[in-house]
Parts: C-alpha cells; sequence; structure tokens
C-alpha cells in the first residue's frame, strides 16, 4: 500500500510506532523491518516512519530499547546454551570475524585493533588447546 500522508503525527500513531520499533528489537528483528510494518498500520510510508523515529522518538524510548537489547540478549544467551545448541569453534569463530567487519565499516579502528589482537590470541590459544587434546587422545588410545 503506497501513502503519501502530509499531516502531523498524533500522539497514538508515535506510541504505536514505538511499540512496533521495540518489539521487533526484542524479537531480534531490524528497524527497518518495524518502519515497513509501522508503515502499514499507520497508512505511512516506511521512510516516514524511520524518520520519525529517528528524528523525535528514539531519544525519549532510550531506556526501552536498551531493557529490549537487554532481554533479546538474554534469551539468545538462554536459547545458546539448551542442549544441543552450543556453537561450535568456526562459528564462534565466524562471530568474532563479523564484528570485525563490522567495527571496521563504523570506524572504530582502535576497537577493531582490539578486536583483531584479541581474536589472533584466542586463535592461537584455541589452535594449542586442540593439539593438546589430540595429543591426549593419542596417548589414551
Amino acid at each position: 500500500m503506497q501513502s503519501n500522508r502530509q499531516d502531523a503525527w498524533t500522539q497514538e500513531e508515535d506510541q504505536l510506532l514505538g511499540e512496533i520499533v521495540l518489539q521487533f528489537i526484542k524479537e531480534g528483528k531490524t528497524q527497518l523491518q518495524a518502519f515497513s510494518e509501522a508503515g502499514e498500520q499507520l497508512s505511512r510510508t516506511p521512510a516516514a516512519c524511520g524518520f520519525r523515529w529517528n528524528a523525535t522518538l528514539r531519544k525519549q524510548y532510550e531506556n526501552d530499547i536498551q531493557q529490549a537489547k537487554k532481554n533479546r540478549r538474554s534469551r539468545a544467551f538462554v536459547k545458546s546454551n539448551q542442549v544441543g545448541a552450543n556453537p561450535g569453534i568456526e562459528e564462534i569463530m565466524k562471530g568474532i570475524e563479523d564484528l570485525q567487519r563490522f567495527y571496521l565499516q563504523v570506524g572504530e579502528s582502535e576497537s577493531f585493533r582490539k578486536i583483531y589482537e584479541e581474536n589472533a590470541h584466542l586463535k592461537e590459544k584455541v589452535s594449542d588447546y586442540e593439539n593438546k587434546i589430540k595429543k591426549i587422545k593419542e596417548i589414551l588410545e
């Protein structure tokens, strides 16, 4: 549905937009998805919803955003620690590398450098542990 509204935002529309964005954050979805959903419900474009959120509402919802992210991380942690759901070394390394790329993209060169160095150090430790485990297995066989 394409909408071209020019009227001001009401308090109810602001509240609905805020609720939708927070819900999407809690569920681990993107804000772009939230703006699209809100646009449909409010008969506004996703761009208008995104602009309203970023220009006006985001500051008002800062504590709620942090709490939603914290709750999402807690649920993800519990889910990842369920039986059979633990990632292997490859998945962990991929996650670290994804974080490194992210920091590089946003220009956090100092943070990126530290993470890169820590990643290299952790890779060395993992390799050392894998070699030790291999030796122990050989001895036990």
